[in-house]
């Protein structure tokens, strides 16, 4: 439910109708407009408690319910577009596809350092690499851990390119939080309701990987999660679902795009990469998601695919993102973005 305030309501009116919600047992987030104010409340709700307890309010316009599970991620509670900030100068959600790129894992220091170098230098904003590998078999790679996240931060450091990784034990929430710019919550994580509390207990910007069996609502549920506990940087991304297809990884759901747009007023990734599983289709991929209006893209770059320790048949080499980046580059202006 939302509580609309009058246009004239005092800011003592706004505390004094927050105090008698939380009194009864439920959260609050307030939101300021230009010209009004909106309350959203969160918890279980007794509606007709609600209604009698705030009813005689003064500065109050009007309850709204809202029918959507998602209450904050949803459109119900923020018509307007979700801009998410990253550092000074970063913004996903705004008029410019951000670029995210780098090797699916951390590998050693001068492999992360080079690939930093060069998609930055193709125009990357954002550095990705894994210091913690989920993998299906328990005897591949899992990464260099701290060590990685070490290194990732050195690499940014020299370039001046944010950082994302990805989170997956709530234990490690405060480490990785210490070099990161940017949580990733893994596909595999989407329903990890202990990891998604956990990170949203924290002021980083995080970015939530679509599980491969999600519907829409289930996503933005594991969205709501993370936003139920204060933290409201939220990116959605979708990385493709599993299908009966079996030729591509797995099946990249490009019209999630325009979907979560209406559902939702979070920013929306693409990740052409695992949504693919194939380098030679990461660009078609990359290039149908700049055009269906994606407000960024989370591709992976290693210096030699080849010798790649995880994920290198879906990783570009550096020549390639480069003309990935400047096809890119069209789209966008041609739809009235930048890139």
């Amino acid at each position: 439910m939302i509580v609309v305030m009058k246009d004239n309501a005092s800011k003592n009116d706004i505390e004094k109708v927050v105090k008698r919600i939380e009194e009864l047992g439920y959260k609050t987030h307030i939101s300021r407009g230009t010209e009004i104010t909106l309350i959203g409340i969160i918890g279980e709700l007794n509606r007709e408690e609600l209604i009698d307890s705030l009813g005689a309010y003064p500065g109050i316009e009007r309850l709204v319910p809202i029918q959507e599970p998602y209450k904050l991620a949803g459109k119900s509670f923020n018509d307007s577009r979700s801009r998410i900030k990253i550092g000074e100068d970063v913004v996903i959600g705004g008029k410019e596809v951000v670029m995210m790129a780098g090797p699916c894992a951390v590998e050693s220091e001068q492999q992360i350092i080079n690939t930093a170098r060069a998609v930055k230098k193709a125009g990357a904003k954002i550095l990705r690499g894994g210091a913690f590998k989920p993998r299906t078999s328990p005897y591949s790679f899992q990464g260099l851990h701290e060590k990685g996240l070490k290194y990732l931060k050195k690499a940014a450091e020299e370039t001046g390119l944010k950082v994302i990784t990805e989170v997956m034990d709530p234990r490690d929430v405060e480490l990785v939080a210490r070099y990161a710019d940017i949580f990733q919550i893994g596909a595999r994580n989407m329903q990890n309701f202990f990891l998604l509390k956990e990170v949203g207990k924290t002021d980083k910007p995080v970015m939530l990987k679509r599980g491969m069996n999600a519907t829409y609502k289930e996503f933005l549920m594991a969205a709501e999660y993370i936003m139920s506990e204060g933290n409201h940087d939220v990116i959605l991304c979708e990385r493709g679902i599993r299908t009966f297809e079996t030729y591509t990884r797995n099946t990249l759901d490009l019209v999630s795009v325009p979907v979560l747009n209406k559902l939702s007023h979070l920013p929306v990734v693409i990740d052409p990469s695992h949504g693919t599983g194939q380098w030679d289709l990461v660009g078609p991929a990359a290039r149908g998601a700049v055009a269906i209006g994606a407000d960024g893209l989370i591709i992976e770059v290693h210096p030699e695919p080849i010798n790649a320790l995880s994920d290198g048949q879906q990783s570009l080499k550096f020549d390639k993102f480069e003309e990935l980046v400047d096809d890119l580059k069209k789209i966008a202006r041609a739809i009235g973005r930048d890139l």
